[in-house]
């Protein structure tokens, strides 16, 4: 009975080592393109416990460790979405099928990872095509609620979160206007009636800032007859700079007018959609306003505006010195997250350097969202999200072979394919 004692004890003394062993794993042979530095020619990475531990051409192996062989093949880090409605939309067309919005014009205290279906269709065809991590935001209002970081892969809300909140998501009162003038498009209120309403918005905005304002000093001085309030609350960190405020606001007067509302209350801002960020370009670098703009693919903003504006604003931006990420806002009828890497590529022949391309898909993302030093780049101590493809990741005919979150294989198995396959044998 004592040596079958000795041998149990033995076996639980060994079994952490085993554990640890089997979660480690050897990329070998492939080109590794970091992002954050040059590309490594016949390069390796070591990922261990979901993080990588080396990167090199010359990566010692550890006793007992798997290795993939990759020749021939390259490696990126995963792409993040910089806006998206995964988790919370499945079918737009379907209302029960939507968690996006709640009633109400200020709902900082809501939580969009609460929301967030992890078996949702959308992830697996998203990451099947090289992102691994999203940007999942609330709608509706004024102040929408809070933007989560996750990863795409996670049985739970709490094991894709990467960083909860990532923001706190407002949209800036503006007078809404139709895009091209075409009869059923219009306006059915003048413009008097439309801009009294978004002065009551903006007098409403305001008192509700100030507001959260008294509650923090209220909060600080302490004393028996405070109550805590759970939307003023939520807004604390904003107040004191740790969480960013991403304000949508498209036109050039609004974009303004967002800037100096966050000057006002000393927020860190981070410009959403912003499809008129180039004629402010200098006012956003001088307050150092990172930009997450709208889908590159889409149709001029004005009827009078050249067809390939959208394709030239990334490269405007970007020599003005402004940083910047690319987004889907899917999923939807028109966008769709899996189409990441192509609103970047669309950019990069109409003067976005291809570098920068692949930076705002990649690290730039990740630095805007407070996570620059955990996702983005291929480095040391990072989390090893990683995509091996056959070739450059922004092309179309290129495809991604093997998907790594956190350093876990994940299946690339999705609805997309499942119907390829059902259809072509059909």
């Amino acid at each position: 009975m004592r040596q079958i004692a000795l041998c149990l004890a033995s076996l639980l003394i060994l079994a952490p080592l085993y554990a640890a062993a089997g979660d480690t794993v050897l990329l070998r042979g492939a080109t590794v393109h970091p992002v954050s530095g040059p590309e490594i020619s016949n390069g390796s990475v070591l990922v261990r416990d979901g993080k990588i531990v080396e990167v090199g051409e010359h990566v010692a192996l550890p006793h007992g460790v798997r290795v993939i062989e990759l020749k021939g093949l390259h490696v990126y880090p995963g792409m993040i979405d910089s806006a998206t409605e995964i988790g919370l939309s499945e079918i737009s067309a379907i209302r029960e099928m939507n968690d996006v919005s709640d009633i109400g014009f200020f709902n900082p205290q809501l939580r969009a990872i609460t929301a967030v279906n992890p078996s949702s269709e959308h992830i697996p065809v998203t990451r099947a095509n090289g992102i691994t991590s999203v940007i999942t935001l609330p709608g509706g209002g004024i102040v929408s609620g809070q933007a989560v970081l996750m990863h795409l892969n996670g049985w739970t809300n709490e094991e894709m979160v990467v960083r909860a909140p990532a923001a706190i998501r407002m949209e800036f009162p503006h007078v809404q206007v139709s895009r091209f003038n075409f009869p059923e498009a219009r306006n059915r209120t003048t413009y008097a009636e439309a801009k009294k309403k978004v002065d009551q918005q903006l007098q409403e905005l305001n008192d509700f800032m100030e507001s959260a304002e008294r509650y923090r000093q209220a909060k600080a001085a302490g004393g028996p007859g405070f109550e805590p309030d759970l939307k003023l609350e939520a807004m604390l960190p904003v107040l004191d700079g740790k969480v960013p405020m991403l304000i949508r606001a498209e036109k050039e007067k609004t974009i303004r007018e967002a800037i100096a509302f966050a000057d006002k209350y000393k927020l860190h801002m981070i410009l959403e959609q912003g499809a008129e960020a180039w004629k402010v370009a200098a006012e956003l670098k001088a307050h150092s306003i990172p930009v997450v703009l709208p889908p590159t693919l889409r149709l001029p903003d004005e009827e009078d505006d050249p067809y390939d504006k959208a394709f030239s604003i990334p490269g405007e931006l970007w020599k003005a010195g402004v940083k910047f990420a690319f987004a889907t806002f899917g999923p939807g009828a028109e966008q769709n997250p899996r189409n990441l890497p192509y609103e970047a590529a669309a950019a990069v022949g109409f003067g976005l350097p291809y570098e920068e391309a692949l930076k705002a898909v990649t690290l730039n993302a990740a630095q805007i969202w407070g996570a620059g030093d955990e996702l983005g780049s291929i480095e040391k101590g990072k989390w090893a999200d990683l995509i091996v493809t056959d070739g450059d990741p922004l092309e179309t005919r290129t495809e991604v072979k093997e998907v790594f979150i956190k350093g876990v294989s994940v299946d690339l198995d999705n609805k997309h394919h499942r119907l390829y396959e059902k259809y072509l044998t059909r």
